[in-house]
């Protein structure tokens, strides 16, 4: 099992690691001038010489790369002499447009976007693994195929279509629920709730669908495995060998995608916290990249790439924990 968590962490190690160097020369070979952004519009061309020199942005892209990873482990100092600043750790660098640390801004829209993608996944995992083990074992019956046809039409949604009718309906017409706005949980539970209801239903519609029909494949080949029969042939009850025989193993593909799902989702669901204008990871990504906020959008990248590697970490021990086998790959 040690041997297992090395080389796992050894591949997330080196997946960080080229995910950030190929970011890294992306926006390097941007067109955008970091310090004449960092100077502003008006600056001359000496001070944006004198910009560049002092962000090390003169450099070779090595020396700059290896000065970004370094600053994220153990900090460093921007500048020199009296315009000097030390970023400590993480360092992430600085924003182009507000001049501060991008860790910061991160930290401070996180909560909200881990509200939103919590909340969502619970929802959509009850509404997807019901309906997905009820047509499974209503198997080409008008209720497999009214489930079916019911997921296909909710997935062929766009996001911003049904956010849309849900605040004219709920919250324009009916009055049911306020304009969704973030309220942390500790300053108010309730008020959490209510703001986020509607966000949770937007995104958890989406990924129910999906869920659903990717449950009901996996129990229809579950429950065809020989163990199943001889399962009924010793004469259990139908409910327990569709919960113990039939629906523990058919949930394995399930928890892969919900852990490439949830990370994601960590990191922000851009579309919906901007219809909704909730203050997450997603709304700033989406702000910083139409204002070329290089060291924002950067940051944000390797922070989804954190939480997906993570994520897919945990499903593999997980896995590891009930098959041995799986140790061994």
């Amino acid at each position: 099992m040690i041997g297992f968590l090395i080389r796992r962490l050894l591949g997330i190690a080196v997946t960080l690691l080229v995910i950030c160097a190929l970011t890294f020369t992306i926006f390097y070979l941007l067109p955008n001038d970091p310090a004449v952004q960092f100077c502003g519009k008006d600056c001359t061309t000496d001070r944006i010489e004198l910009v560049r020199q002092q962000m090390g942005l003169a450099d070779p892209l090595y020396i700059q790369f290896g000065r970004y990873v370094l600053g994220i482990f153990a900090g460093q100092t921007m500048g020199s002499g009296q315009y000097a600043v030390h970023c400590g750790f993480p360092c992430f660098g600085y924003s182009f447009q507000s001049a501060q640390p991008v860790w910061s801004l991160m930290m401070d829209r996180l909560p909200a976007s881990a509200s939103l993608a919590l909340g969502a996944s619970v929802l959509w995992l009850l509404i997807g693994l019901s309906a997905g083990v009820l047509s499974a074992l209503r198997r080409n019956t008008w209720v497999d195929r009214t489930v079916m046809v019911g997921t296909i039409g909710i997935a062929a949604l766009p996001v911003y279509f049904t956010a849309m009718v849900l605040l004219y309906l709920v919250v324009s017409v009916l009055g049911w629920m306020p304009y969704p706005r973030y309220i942390a949980f500790t300053q108010d539970p309730v008020a959490w709730i209510r703001n986020l209801i509607l966000p949770w239903i937007t995104l958890a519609l989406m990924y129910a669908a999906i869920y659903a029909r990717m449950t009901r494949n996996s129990v229809i080949e579950t429950m065809e495995e020989p163990y199943v029969r001889t399962a009924r042939a010793k004469g259990m009850r139908e409910r327990r060998v569709v919960a113990k025989h039939g629906l523990r193993p058919a949930l394995t593909p399930v928890a892969t995608m919900l852990g490439m799902d949830l990370g994601g989702l960590l990191a922000g669901a851009l579309i919906t916290e901007s219809l909704f204008s909730l203050p997450g990871v997603g709304k700033l990504f989406a702000d910083s990249l139409n204002k070329a906020d290089q060291p924002v959008v950067m940051g944000i990248t390797m922070l989804a790439a954190f939480f997906i590697v993570t994520s897919n970490l945990i499903v593999d021990l997980v896995y590891a924990w009930i098959d041995p086998r799986a140790r061994l790959t």
